[in-house]
């Protein structure tokens, strides 16, 4: 499983198969779902599987795995404490495969570049998925 496919599982469980699988349609010809209208947000249950097509509040579920961390981790700025959040590697090597699944054009080296380039697209990543992302997170 990539490392985005972790991240979009632990976030929006049952999400990171839909998102790996060619498009295709679904059982009885059905096209794929129309992206959830903006106020219809799903209860956010942390590991709870989300009804398909159905909108998870990305903040909620992420502030509420925040308040029962051992530790202070600023997930909104920070994409090293959003992967510790949820408990995934988040070493320099990690992010770097991370951004080679993103297609991350920039120097690799440069790691505050490309941390604060990671941390945007997996939310731009995540609202693509079905997560409510505020506009703050993803711009």
């Amino acid at each position: 499983m990539s490392i985005f496919s972790s991240i979009l599982n632990k976030i929006l469980p049952g999400r990171a198969e839909a998102a790996e699988a060619p498009a295709a349609p679904a059982a009885g010809g059905a096209a794929s779902p129309a992206p959830a209208a903006a106020g219809g947000a799903a209860p956010a249950t942390p590991g709870a599987p989300a009804a398909p097509g159905a909108t998870v509040d990305v903040a909620a579920v992420l502030t509420d795995l925040a308040s029962k961390a051992s530790q202070p981790l600023n997930w909104k700025t920070s994409i090293v404490d959003l992967m510790k959040l949820l408990n995934l590697d988040s070493s320099l090597s990690a992010r770097k495969e991370l951004a080679k699944e993103l297609n991350y054009t920039g120097d690799t080296n440069d790691s505050a570049t490309m941390n604060v380039w990671l941390h945007k697209q997996v939310m731009v990543k995540l609202a693509a998925n079905g997560g409510k992302v505020p506009d703050d997170l993803k711009n």
